[in-house]
């Protein structure tokens, strides 16, 4: 062992450090792990004295925003099941509404223009126009926000 290079009885026969080093490593650790903690309080304590009002709001902001968090998860925990719409095919016969003009109070209801109406359904926007009186006779509307609402209340919109 005089020419190795290896030192005493702490280095066990592969190189690893025995029970005397391991000891003296934990202690210098935790030695500096209470230095680092005392100094983290310290300034915890200065940034308390300084900021004080502002270190309280932010305390009352964080338990205002725990509270919230924990009330809504509580009162939104279960959505109610929304039934799927079915269109009222009876009064659509009734009134004697078409398919197409179906089509086109759905566009209406989607807050569509006449134009933009006519290029989805690849007419023309004097048909739509056309459409649209025609609906606003059967339904005894005068204008497109009273046609949605009584279509809805009829259901034959969502």
């Amino acid at each position: 062992m005089a020419g190795s290079g290896v030192t005493g009885p702490a280095t066990a026969r592969y190189g690893v450090p025995g029970l005397a080093t391991l000891r003296i490593v934990v202690v210098y650790g935790a030695i500096l792990a209470a230095a680092s903690l005392g100094l983290e309080w310290l300034q915890y304590r200065y940034l308390v004295r300084t900021y004080s009002f502002e270190v309280y709001v932010a305390l009352i902001a964080l338990a205002f925003l725990g509270l919230g968090v924990w009330a809504g998860a509580r009162l939104f925990r279960h959505a109610p099941a929304v039934a799927p719409f079915e269109l009222n095919r009876r009064v659509q016969q009734t009134l004697g509404i078409s398919e197409r003009e179906l089509e086109v109070l759905e566009l209406l209801a989607a807050g569509r223009s006449n134009k933009e109406i006519a290029g989805r359904l690849g007419v023309s926007p004097n048909t739509v126009k056309t459409h649209v009186a025609k609906l606003f006779g059967k339904l005894e509307v005068n204008r497109r926000t009273e046609a949605i609402r009584r279509a809805r209340e009829l259901g034959m919109l969502r």
